[in-house]
């Protein structure tokens, strides 16, 4: 009998196995992350520009444990996408001002403060609509589908 635990596992095999196909043994092994395609897709719905999103994209590959929140600084973030870390401070300031984030100063009594944690629960509910939207959408054209295949062809 094979566990849920064996089963959640050999589904991430399977995915990971599914995106090698697509991206490259080396690309995957080199790291991915799951992202949920709803933020791009409805990115100017929700009111965010393609800088917004790839800081977010970028917060999230630090996300693997829903209680181990990212905690890059801002320094990490702006290199890798090609910006100051000032901009970044700005952004995500905006981002935190909209809802969608909100940082979480961690204090260090020897060092001053370390990197902030990142929360995405307001991005998080903000999409929960979009997404229901999609399945809702989804559910329908499968239906419609299995409804066109099953019609009877006249004679």
């Amino acid at each position: 009998m094979v566990t849920a635990a064996e089963k959640k596992k050999n589904e991430i095999t399977k995915t990971i196995k599914t995106n090698e196909k697509k991206w490259g043994k080396t690309a995957m092994d080199a790291g991915w992350t799951a992202f949920p395609s709803i933020i791009l897709e409805k990115q100017h719905a929700l009111g965010l520009d393609a800088l917004d999103v790839n800081i977010i994209l970028y917060l999230s590959t630090y996300w693997w444990e829903s209680e181990n929140k990212p905690h890059p600084t801002k320094k990490t973030i702006a290199e890798a996408i090609g910006i100051t870390p000032r901009t970044v401070q700005r952004r995500i300031a905006s981002l935190e001002k909209a809802g969608f984030m909100k940082r979480e100063y961690r204090p260090d009594k020897d060092k001053g403060n370390k990197s902030n944690k990142y929360h995405f629960d307001g991005l998080i509910k903000e999409i929960q609509p979009y997404a229901q939207e999609k399945i809702n959408g989804i559910k329908e054209r499968k239906s419609a589908e299995k409804a066109r295949k099953t019609r009877k062809r006249p004679h």
